[in-house]
């Protein structure tokens, strides 16, 4: 009878799944399709930037190349012509580093001190402040130009490092100024009153305890700002001038080149140099980024 009754009992726990689930299936195939839809392209430039003139002539985007040739990056990187020079990408790369690394890190060390003191220092106006702010996160940037090309001029740095720097900065604020103040609310507020019970103000508790607890959404912020100022095209043909003009305005000047015979080669290997580092970024620390976000994602 006792044994009759073991076996009577159900097993508890979850059910196996089948490996070939119908669910299953639809996931993986609709990630596949997705995959090779951004993949394509990306395998149509990396093959066409090593082929030869006369073997892309044969029309065939698809197929790799039979003889290898790496003189496309060569020319696209050293030689080719950006407008009235011939001096390559290498130029712009080297403003679009000028350019992104005091905008990125600026830009993040005001927008982190502004979204800890709208978490944690509440004052007078500051949800007005924040909404200030917020608006001017959607505010469309062609709206802003006129504006900005006045100010920029009567301040003596349009057309400098300096203005596009600025524009960069201020642009990329708002929506930092968002992140860090979503992320500094979600932190336990028994840190920030303890600091307050023993003594400490403003600056310890920011630099002693937020910031040591702030890496998740730090990464996010430099993502976020890397990407958009290196891939940003605008801004940099306006307020940059014909001197510090970015890898972005260079890699156009060269694909409608009206001069001379198409090169799409060198045109594949010169826009696969100007998109390398978002890729880059992006490929070695994407899962830093979807952490950070769901670190700093508004709770409650």
């Amino acid at each position: 009878m006792t044994a009759i009754n073991t076996l009577s009992i159900e097993p508890r726990g979850k059910r196996p799944t089948r490996t070939f689930a119908p669910t299953t299936i639809m996931i993986y195939g609709a990630l596949l399709v997705a995959a090779i839809y951004y993949i394509l392209p990306l395998y149509v430039m990396v093959v066409t930037s090593l082929k030869g003139m006369p073997e892309i002539r044969l029309g065939n985007i698809f197929s790799p190349p039979v003889e290898v040739t790496f003189q496309p990056w060569s020319t696209a990187w050293a030689s080719a012509c950006t407008g009235l020079y011939c001096e390559g990408l290498k130029v712009g790369f080297w403003n679009s580093v000028k350019i992104m690394i005091p905008s990125v890190i600026v830009s993040i060390l005001i927008a982190s001190v502004n979204g800890y003191a709208l978490a944690n220092w509440r004052f007078k106006g500051s949800e007005i402040f924040f909404s200030i702010l917020l608006f001017g996160a959607f505010i469309p940037y062609q709206v802003m130009l006129y504006p900005l090309v006045i100010i920029t001029r009567e301040l003596g740095i349009f057309g400098t490092l300096t203005g596009i720097v600025l524009i960069h900065t201020v642009f990329g604020m708002p929506i930092l100024t968002l992140l860090f103040r979503n992320y500094f609310t979600s932190l336990p507020t028994e840190l920030f009153k303890a600091a307050r019970v023993d003594g400490a103000g403003f600056w310890r508790i920011f630099f002693q305890i937020m910031l040591p607890l702030s890496a998740p959404i730090f990464v996010v912020a430099v993502i976020i700002q890397v990407t958009g100022i290196w891939n940003d095209f605008l801004f940099g043909v306006i307020f940059a001038g014909s001197k510090n003009v970015p890898m972005t305005v260079q890699l156009n000047n060269i694909v409608n080149s009206t001069q001379g015979v198409k090169e799409y080669n060198v045109n594949m290997a010169a826009t696969i140099l100007t998109g390398a580092v978002p890729l880059l970024v992006y490929f070695f620390s994407g899962k830093y980024f979807v952490r950070g976000i769901a670190a700093g994602a508004v709770k409650g």
